[in-house]
């Protein structure tokens, strides 16, 4: 650490200097600035990087997330590394193969209780930050009816859910299922289908994927989130899951423990809860803050 000489010392300092030695009038020999002097520190200021955030998110906030991205870029000047959205497990399992990361977002409690639990974020900078709606899917025109979860055992066709080791969406959809008999664990992924839809079921190795089987006919049916009507072209609502059919969807956030920017990232979190701009975006997209 250098030496800090204070503002009024400095200019008391330079008086003295200029009188006995003309400075004004010396021929053009060049001084260092002064380590404490404003030139100096506005030196130092134009030279700090600008940080870039590396985000794990949910498959789910693809389409949501880059345009709050872009907001905070325009408003702090903090950009984003190549934002990774898959499966919620899978990311997780990214980070223990040793992925760096600054911000993880989950589409499930448990998933981000599993990044937890192998210290892969931090439990203190961890914040619940929406809530979604699990809803079955038909083809949009379809004349596919659904007026209960029951009903899907009956459709002429195949059903898409996510694969629950790594889908949230699925394990939501499995706990629905069992809400009615058609699934034997209550978790999501500790059951089997019953023999009504074990040869319908199409798994989908992300809820993507599942939008996608429904919307080009392969499937008739396909549990996704609410906000996946408005990521994908060729789907429609045909029934919304009752809340208790299935536990509270919640999408956590948190701070990576690998993260070279911790307060960054939290900044980054918190705005994405506070600001209002954000907060249409994600109305926009069908996703309602967590309260």
């Amino acid at each position: 650490m250098f030496d800090m000489v204070s503002r009024r010392g400095f200019v008391s300092l330079s008086a003295v200097v200029a009188a006995g030695l003309g400075l004004a009038g010396c021929s053009g020999s060049k001084t260092s600035e002064p380590a404490g002097s404003d030139a100096g520190s506005a030196k130092a200021s134009s030279k700090k990087e600008t940080v870039e955030l590396q985000v794990f998110a949910a498959n789910s906030l693809e389409k949501a997330l880059p345009e709050v991205q872009e907001l905070y870029t325009e408003q702090t000047g903090t950009t984003f590394a190549d934002t990774q959205f898959k499966a919620s497990g899978d990311l997780v399992e990214q980070m223990k193969a040793g992925a760096t990361v600054d911000v993880l977002i989950t589409a499930s409690k448990g998933t981000m209780d599993d990044a937890e639990t192998a210290e892969l974020v931090d439990a203190d900078a961890r914040e619940d930050m929406f809530v979604n709606d699990l809803v079955i899917i038909r083809a949009e025109g379809s004349d596919t009816k659904v007026e209960a979860i029951a009903d899907v055992a009956n459709l002429d066709g195949k059903i898409a859910i996510g694969d629950a080791k790594t889908v949230p969406a699925g394990k939501y959809a499995n706990q629905a299922l069992a809400s009615v008999g058609l699934y034997t664990g209550t978790e999501g992924d500790d059951g089997e289908y019953a023999p009504e839809i074990a040869d319908k079921v199409a798994l989908a190795d992300k809820v993507g994927t599942a939008a996608a089987y429904v919307s080009t006919g392969d499937c008739v049916a396909g549990f996704v989130y609410s906000s996946d009507i408005f990521r994908y072209d060729g789907i429609e609502e045909a029934f919304v899951c009752p809340e208790d059919s299935h536990k509270p969807i919640v999408y956590p956030g948190a701070v990576a423990e690998s993260s070279e920017h911790a307060d960054e990232a939290k900044a980054f979190i918190d705005f994405c809860l506070s600001n209002k701009k954000a907060q249409k975006i994600w109305a926009k997209y069908g996703f309602e803050l967590s309260a």
